[in-house]
């Protein structure tokens, strides 16, 4: 039986109302799912559950300017303003959670347990992300996010097409009905479910933060230095995080564990979401963190 997670919002910086979900008991330690930029909370649907069916409490957010969070008034959408939502949500959760965050949410997880607030996460999993990560890759996502940002989509049919150019080795879906949940249906046609001043390049405050390569590297030797585990999982296909870019974040940071996803691109847990959360359980299992 599926069991319908509880929602629950807070306000973050500014004022701005986040929305999260959880799974499981709320007294018990939880686990909080940071997505990439341009999807939300749903994207980890799976992988949540299966945290929660070992016995942690499962927590999605949906961060600010995606899904059902407000888009920001002031277009802030610096990591640091990321980083303080996320904050004030894990302030309604027992203490040191463990953060996973992919992309935009691992960027936000780096300065937030690594700057910002150090200490305040027990194991950091970082889903295909490093501070050095490869510019052809990143290009390729922009361009795919920014292509119908204005312009919209037709059908259901055109949005899954989109994605199959820009994601060739994933199956297309049979059912399209899934791919509501990261779209808003406006008159006749889709749009994706986030503010598009958050990839135009006309936000008041971009996430600039994401190009200081030597600050994220800080905040990623300021986590190890307190002794927090951390876990790189990688697309195995990744442009984003090449086998290049992977090597050399090892290399400067020997004690972080790493796992190589077989079959997975830049989005891990959407490809192979089996594997995905088989890694992160068997992560979190051995750091004595089950709940």
């Amino acid at each position: 039986m599926t069991i319908a997670p509880e929602t629950f919002t807070i306000r973050g910086v500014g004022g701005t109302r986040i929305v999260a979900d959880r799974l499981g008991d709320p007294e018990t330690p939880a686990v909080v799912f940071l997505h990439g930029g341009g999807q939300t909370r749903r994207s980890w649907g799976k992988a949540a559950a299966a945290v929660a069916e070992r016995g942690w409490q499962a927590v999605t957010v949906d961060l600010r300017g995606h899904g059902d969070s407000d888009w920001s008034e002031g277009a802030d959408y610096r990591l640091t303003s990321f980083a303080g939502d996320v904050q004030a949500v894990l302030r309604q959760l027992p203490p040191q959670p463990v953060l996973v965050g992919a992309s935009l949410g691992g960027f936000t997880t780096m300065l937030l347990a690594g700057e910002i607030s150090p200490g305040i996460a027990r194991a950091v999993v970082l889903v295909d992300i490093v501070p050095n990560m490869d510019p052809s890759g990143a290009n390729r996502i922009h361009n795919f996010m920014a292509d119908r940002m204005k312009s919209g989509f037709e059908s259901l049919d055109e949005v899954a097409e989109a994605i199959a150019e820009y994601n060739p080795h994933r199956p297309r879906p049979t059912d399209l009905d899934g791919l509501r949940t990261n779209l808003r249906h406006r008159g006749d046609r889709w749009y994706w479910h986030w503010d598009p001043k958050f990839i135009s390049n006309t936000a008041s405050l971009p996430p600039t933060e994401v190009a200081d390569v030597d600050r994220l590297n800080a905040a990623v030797e300021t986590i190890l230095a307190g002794g927090v585990p951390l876990l790189l999982v990688r697309g195995q296909m990744s442009d984003l995080v090449s086998q290049e870019r992977a090597d050399e974040f090892l290399a400067r940071f020997p004690q972080v564990e790493f796992v190589d996803v077989q079959g997975a691109g830049h989005m891990v847990a959407g490809d192979r979401n089996d594997l995905f959360a088989d890694a992160v359980l068997d992560f979190l299992v051995r750091q004595g963190e089950s709940a």
